[in-house]
């Protein structure tokens, strides 16, 4: 279990400067949003760009994961769409993840991680579902192929927004190529067990951790202490189930202060885990 922080709580930083900022403060890692400032994903010479970060990654010995969170990369008017639910315009998001799967093979990255979108109001759960269902049986496919391992996310006010969703997609797919990221502040905010009981019983799954504090029923993401998460109960299961991956600090809304929030979030999280 190592520290990481994302890059999408430095949005107002150049991507080279961050990594070293977020390496400078004793990072182990980054969760790297793929976003139009922050490598992206459908600039020209992709693979140029890509292989320059790997470089400055290996240099600065920084672990990452790749996000796909990105608010407007896909629509520069509709927040996080399209979705894989839409009606019109799912194969964007879809070759939105399928470059994802390609830069983080060839940045060795340790998962993908990516979410369901929030189901349109046109469309039925039950067609929404099967079109989920249907393109994560691609992109487990695609990510296989490539040695790459996919998080899927629940996300509070999505179509798979908890972990009992999650387990149900995984027994459809039935691939260990699709497995689990959890965010910390989402078990506090929308899961009807223990952040600590739920580490339990997604370990088999999980390959991306986010953490963050957070308030019962309000999907607000905080700076540690000042919400509900007992950050002692979340280390002491993630040390008990043996999670080994990055642990990377989700904070997207505090790029104004990004380096003094990222210096105290690692000292509280050290502390924490101690």
């Amino acid at each position: 279990m190592r520290l990481g922080y994302g890059t999408n709580g430095f949005a107002n930083h150049r991507l080279p400067e961050a990594l070293a900022v977020i390496a400078d403060l004793g990072y182990e890692g980054v969760a790297l949003t793929l976003d139009h400032n922050h490598l992206d994903p459908f600039g020209p010479d992709l693979r140029e760009r890509t292989a320059e970060v790997g470089r400055l990654l290996a240099r600065l010995e920084l672990a990452v994961v790749v996000e796909t969170g990105a608010r407007y990369v896909l629509n520069p008017y509709r927040k996080h769409e399209p979705t894989l639910l839409h009606t019109d315009g799912a194969e964007w998001r879809l070759a939105l993840l399928e470059r994802a799967v390609d830069i983080a093979a060839d940045l060795g990255a340790e998962a993908v991680s990516f979410w369901s979108g929030v189901l349109p109001a046109d469309v039925p759960d039950a067609v929404g579902w099967d079109r989920l269902v249907a393109s994560c049986h691609q992109l487990t496919q695609y990510a296989a192929d490539r040695g790459v391992v996919l998080g899927v996310e629940p996300e509070p006010g999505m179509l798979l927004d908890d972990l009992a969703g999650y387990l149900k997609l995984q027994a459809e797919i039935g691939s260990q190529t699709l497995g689990l990221t959890l965010d910390i502040g989402h078990l506090v905010c929308n899961e009807p067990k223990p952040p600590e009981d739920c580490i339990r019983l997604g370990a088999p799954y999980l390959v991306n951790v986010q953490i963050d504090d957070m308030r019962r029923g309000v999907h607000e993401h905080l700076e540690f202490g000042t919400g509900e998460v007992d950050f002692a109960q979340v280390f002491g299961a993630l040390n008990e189930v043996e999670y080994e991956g990055l642990v990377a600090v989700e904070l997207p809304r505090h790029s104004h202060a990004a380096p003094t929030v990222a210096a105290d979030s690692i000292a509280f999280l050290r502390k924490a885990a101690q």
